[in-house]
């Protein structure tokens, strides 16, 4: 059985904030009780008060604020010797630089953070960092040596009943199987996952977990108007909590699955949406995507052969540098979709 959702990266004087508070609400709360914190001179409750700064701000996309955040949490809780603080600045460090597309300092960052964790006794953080280097793998496209982890960290979660960490990690392992072709099992998890977090009334689990549903539905059934619904169910979540990149990443599939229906004026428009939402907040994952999803968009709509050749070679030129194999192969598919690959006859468009 599992208990409600928790936050456990809003600490100290915030622990009574909800996993479903809105980060507008979160930033604000966490602000008022930093500056508190740092008149009284307490640096334990700075740093843990810094930490959901830190979250806010990264998870509305204000990246320079979420920088210099967690590097304040971590000095504050340096100063106040406190390694399990230490390790939660660090994973909040390691989650942003993930999200700008540094995937090495990703993985250093969170290897501390776990490795500190450990050492500190705190097994929540040490669980949480070992989570984000399995999805910087994964999202990197290292299936295979993430996998294994990915299982490991859920049988942790369910056997100690933690929702939001059991969601997550299904929500991974679904996405490998989605990646991989097993549409069947991808499916399955992510309704498990889906029904957890509702339970649970893990809001922002819910809302991915509809977004792979609806992935799926899309690419397995050809169903799009069921998979526009789970999305827009998924999006009124998005709007109310301000959570910024997940919509981002909403209105992005549903360009996807718009272009799957042949609906290429309508794709185009939210692959051009998401594309602005992701420049915005300097998400250079989430922009390539788009970018991908707009160049093929704009081919079918009787783009110039030669511009979508040019564009797609420099997307690749971009995947290949941040280190996303997955989606370099799916610009390598492009290519070929639209005969415009060195020395590869032209397929036509699905």
């Amino acid at each position: 059985m599992y208990g409600k959702a928790f936050a456990p990266e809003y600490q100290g004087a915030l622990t009574t904030l909800s996993v479903n508070a809105s980060l507008t609400d979160v930033l604000a709360a966490g602000t008022e009780q930093l500056r508190a914190a740092e008149r009284s001179g307490e640096h334990g409750e700075a740093a843990r008060s810094g930490l959901a700064v830190a979250e806010a701000h990264r998870r509305l996309g204000q990246i320079g604020d979420a920088d210099r955040a967690w590097k304040a949490s971590y000095r504050a809780a340096r100063e106040a010797d406190d390694r399990g603080a230490m390790a939660w600045a660090l994973w909040s460090g390691g989650t942003l630089a993930r999200q700008r597309g540094a995937f090495p300092l990703a993985r250093r960052l969170l290897q501390l953070a776990a490795d500190l964790g450990e050492r500190g006794g705190d097994i929540v953080v040490r669980g949480y960092s070992l989570a984000g280097l399995a999805e910087t793998g994964r999202i990197q496209g290292d299936y295979a040596a993430v996998h294994r982890l990915h299982e490991q960290l859920l049988a942790e979660a369910r056997r100690r009943g933690e929702a939001r960490h059991t969601v997550w990690a299904l929500e991974g392992i679904a996405q490998i199987h989605r990646n991989t072709g097993s549409y069947d099992t991808a499916y399955a998890l992510f309704e498990e996952a889906a029904e957890i977090a509702a339970r649970a009334e893990d809001r922002r689990g819910h809302a991915w977990a509809l977004r792979g549903l609806a992935d799926v539905v899309s690419v397995r059934d050809g169903d799009v108007e069921r998979a526009l619904a789970l999305l827009s169910e998924a999006e009124t979540t998005c709007r109310a909590m301000k959570l910024s990149s997940a919509l981002a990443y909403n209105h992005k599939m549903r360009g996807n699955v718009l272009y799957r229906a042949g609906r290429y004026t309508e794709a185009r428009a939210m692959y051009e949406q998401a594309l602005s939402e992701f420049r915005a907040m300097s998400e250079p994952r989430g922009e390539a995507l788009s970018r991908l999803g707009l160049a093929k968009s704009r081919a079918q709509l009787g783009r110039d052969r030669a511009e979508t050749a040019a564009e797609l070679a420099e997307l690749a030129d971009v995947l290949e540098r941040i280190g996303l194999r997955h989606a370099r192969e799916m610009v390598g598919r492009a290519q070929r979709e639209f005969g415009v690959a060195e020395g590869v006859e032209a397929v036509g468009a699905r």
